[in-house]
């Protein structure tokens, strides 16, 4: 690996990235700090902190006594990400934007803003980058709390090579520890938490600001109808809330879930009990697999995956398809497999690739 001086540090406003900042700055490196911008709103707009991470993020370049730049990659993000989340919204499905965010804005059109400036990108991730001779492997984070290797599975080896995680080696207590010796103002700063571009306001609204919804029924998998839903696009396998159907007649006092979309007839499809059969699943399809060692399986091996964010790591067996597809087997059947999200696997370890769950 070859040696490096001048290192750019993504700025998000948060702890996480002003204490890689601040520990790379300990460690005899010139930094620098970029707070990149993904997304236009008014100055008004009280449900994005856009501003007052922008004013965060500059504050601790002052105090780290370091550069710090703004960079806008609104239309990048717009074009690369929030459309492919719409059209993924408006199909049915349930995408990730901070996977996409991370493969086409922040691991590409960053990164190649940021070796302009310097040697590497580093980045407040939970990750940690290790190496096997000259391949960059992914790993998890050591804690595993916070491990956001689920959200980096899309990384090549060019990234991998080209990024450092600084505090993948630590636990969010002890970077916030740091963060409160070294005087950082946001070292007991909220954590970020939703979809990025929606904020804190309602999903439901924001949505029906650019998809045109389309209402229809909703029943149970016997064909009874319940009442209506508000379009298949504002929900997801396994949610329980908002559902609006509670208090049915000769039902049990059970919640209701939803367990099914029949997208081509427009149905929602609920049922009652988080055990309910219709919500468990022993295997599933992904395509748009990527690999992290760029090496794609080619036969049968055994691994672990995780099918959402936090999901336990579940044993199972990868089988290869045609056309860039992967069967996956899991030895348990798995809760509220969602079509659209990411499943992410892994050996020990190591994070090896992952793909689109059909």
């Amino acid at each position: 690996m070859r040696a490096r001086k001048k290192i750019v540090v993504g700025l998000s406003g948060g702890v996480d990235s002003a204490v890689s900042a601040l520990l790379l700055k300990k460690q005899g490196f010139s930094v620098t700090g970029i707070f990149m911008q993904n997304w236009e709103t008014e100055n008004d707009d009280p449900y994005c902190h856009a501003q007052q991470d922008l004013s965060d993020a500059r504050a601790v370049c002052d105090l780290l006594d370091i550069p710090f730049q703004v960079v806008n990659f609104s239309k990048e993000y717009w074009d690369r990400v929030f459309q492919y989340c719409l059209d993924e919204f408006a199909a049915g499905r349930t995408p990730n934007p901070d996977i996409w965010c991370n493969k086409e804005i922040k691991f590409k059109v960053f990164l190649e803003h940021a070796l302009q400036w310097g040697d590497c990108l580093a980045t407040g991730h939970y990750a940690q980058i290790q190496y096997d001779q000259d391949q960059a492997l992914l790993c998890k984070g050591t804690d595993p709390q916070k491990d956001q290797s689920y959200f980096l599975y899309t990384l090549g080896q060019f990234a991998l090579k080209n990024s450092l995680f600084p505090i993948g080696g630590l636990i969010k207590s002890q970077v916030r520890e740091i963060a409160k010796l070294a005087h950082l103002l946001n070292h007991n700063k909220k954590d970020s938490t939703g979809i990025c571009f929606i904020g804190e306001r309602r999903f439901k609204t924001f949505l029906s600001e650019f998809l045109l919804a389309q209402p229809g029924v909703m029943q149970t998998p016997e064909g009874k109808i319940l009442g209506k839903h508000d379009g298949l696009m504002f929900y997801t396998i396994g949610q329980r809330q908002g559902l609006g159907i509670g208090g049915q007649k000769q039902a049990a006092a059970k919640p209701w879930y939803v367990v099914a979309k029949d997208i081509p007839q427009n149905v929602l499809i609920v049922a009652q009990d988080h055990n309910h059969p219709l919500l468990y699943s022993q295997e599933l399809i992904f395509d748009q697999a990527h690999w992290v060692s760029e090496i794609p399986p080619d036969s049968p091996i055994l691994c672990t995956a995780k099918i959402r964010y936090r999901h336990p790591d579940a044993p199972c067996e990868l089988l290869p398809l045609a056309e860039n597809r992967y069967h996956v087997k899991f030895s348990q059947p798995q809760w509220a497999i969602t079509p659209g999200q990411s499943i992410v696997v892994y050996q020990n370890n190591i994070c090896l690739g992952g793909g689109t769950i059909l």
